[in-house]
């Protein structure tokens, strides 16, 4: 087990908000899930938490009701290779949420998600063309990897 797990804690969506995130990302599963009993604060037989996997991380969830919600300070990091991999999950991720500035994105529950290109790092750092990119990054929602290495190349 791993020694810091990421905690997200719902109002009551944490089944639906499992079974969408471990359909998205390839190699994900549901480890362990708990439902309400009888005198629980949820209805009998409702999620209560879940242990999940996604692409090896492990996660928590809870139904933990409705003075949880998720602040746009916390978010979830995702490192993709291709432009394919940044399309199919900024569309899957931001339906039913709200696209936002930079690569990041809130989901249908409000979690706030980060879908960036792995070589963005390496891009910004460059002394000679990361203020380029930083530039054409700061215009774009769903970030695009051609337009970021055309603001690299200078074109």
């Amino acid at each position: 087990m791993q020694k810091i797990t990421t905690f997200l804690t719902f109002d009551n969506q944490a089944e639906e908000a499992v079974n969408l995130y471990t359909s998205v990302f390839k190699n994900s599963r549901i480890i362990s899930t708990s439902r309400y009993g009888d005198g629980g604060p949820g209805p009998k037989g409702t999620l209560m938490s879940a242990t999940f996997q996604l692409e090896g991380q492990q996660f928590m969830a809870l139904n933990g009701g409705p003075t949880f919600t998720f602040a746009v300070g916390i978010s979830l990091f995702v490192s993709c290779e291709t432009q394919a991999e940044i399309d199919e999950l900024w569309g899957k991720l931001s339906a039913g949420g709200a696209p936002g500035r930079c690569g990041w994105l809130k989901d249908r529950f409000g979690v706030s998600w980060q879908i960036i290109p792995s070589t963005l790092g390496t891009m910004l750092a460059d002394k000679e063309s990361g203020g380029r990119v930083l530039q054409a990054m700061l215009q774009m929602s769903k970030l695009d990897i051609g337009t970021l290495q055309r603001a690299r190349e200078g074109t």
